[in-house]
């Protein structure tokens, strides 16, 4: 196993037509990115659209990455909630499901006390007894894990284990790591230059759709070769862009169901689907990329 190491997809949730969990199409997205060399995912977080499912369905979701994997790589699965309760019931679960870490946001919405937060981590870290992950998400939570803030809880939760570093205080990255954490760098644009400092690896929604090129980042970066790492982080960065012109969820689930001949969906509601124009656009995108179903065709040939 990687040891928490390396590309760690942030895995997407399929959605039927009648807007419900897609197990077959999750499991197809699963073993193409395991296939690709990913070391792990990073389940049911902000990409998987976690905040918008049920309980019960974020509980099945754990329960199908382990049974996919079935142990080739580590799945490090989110129970953050607004509330204690909610994130200790869903961590205990996710030890059950066989999951070989767990990852929470702070509490969210009310603003914290340091120390609350802290006690809020013990509660998750206890009830699960893995590898715990915070996610410093605070663009979408309001609290930001500064390095003054994680000694606390490093201090207070025997259980913590590292990060998704993805506020956009990007030199934190070498603070975190000095601090003897593994921290995923959430931004899937910077993976090369967060190596360089420490970074031990890559937690972000793009990965999925692509996993080869931030596979291959990863592999030229701990051969040696910088210039074969600069030229993947480069073509990676471009599949990023054209994720993020589509939108995060729609462009994740619409881009994999062109890559894999399936579909995966489209966002929960509110989230809103691809448009017809942003489909055409995205088809002559990853052609011009040559990762589209088109393009591969062509040079199958």
């Amino acid at each position: 196993m990687a040891g928490f190491r390396g590309v760690y997809p942030a895995l997407i949730t399929p959605m039927t037509a009648g807007g419900e969990l897609n197990e077959a199409a999750l499991r197809e997205v699963i073993e193409f990115n395991i296939q690709a060399g990913v070391h792990g995912f990073w389940v049911a977080g902000g990409t998987g659209e976690s905040v918008l499912l049920e309980d019960e369905e974020n509980m099945r979701i754990a329960e199908i990455v382990s049974d996919q994997a079935r142990g080739r790589i580590e799945n490090i699965m989110h129970v953050g909630a607004a509330t204690t309760a909610r994130a200790v019931k869903l961590a205990e679960h996710a030890a059950k499901s066989g999951v070989e870490a767990i990852c929470c946001v702070p509490p969210f919405f009310y603003r914290q006390s340091d120390e609350a937060i802290v006690e809020h981590y013990k509660a998750v870290g206890a009830a699960a007894n893995l590898p715990l992950f915070v996610y410093n998400l605070p663009q979408a939570t309001g609290v930001e894990i500064t390095p003054d803030m994680m000694q606390k809880i490093q201090d207070g939760v025997p259980q913590l284990k590292g990060l998704k570093h993805s506020a956009v205080t990007f030199a934190n990255v070498r603070a975190f790591s000095n601090m003897g954490l593994q921290c995923l760098v959430g931004n899937a644009m910077l993976m090369l230059p967060a190596l360089t400092i420490g970074a031990s690896g890559c937690v972000d929604g793009p990965p999925n759709v692509a996993p080869e090129l931030w596979v291959e980042i990863w592999n030229a970066y701990n051969d040696g070769d910088i210039h074969r790492a600069e030229a993947a982080q480069e073509k990676a960065s471009q599949v990023t862009d054209l994720v993020r012109s589509i939108g995060l969820h729609a462009g994740t689930k619409a881009i994999l169901s062109e890559r894999l001949g399936i579909d995966c969906g489209a966002p929960r509601l509110p989230g809103q689907p691809i448009t017809p124009e942003q489909r055409t656009m995205m088809r002559q995108r990853l052609n011009e990329l040559g990762i589209g179903r088109a393009a591969v065709a062509q040079s199958g040939d």
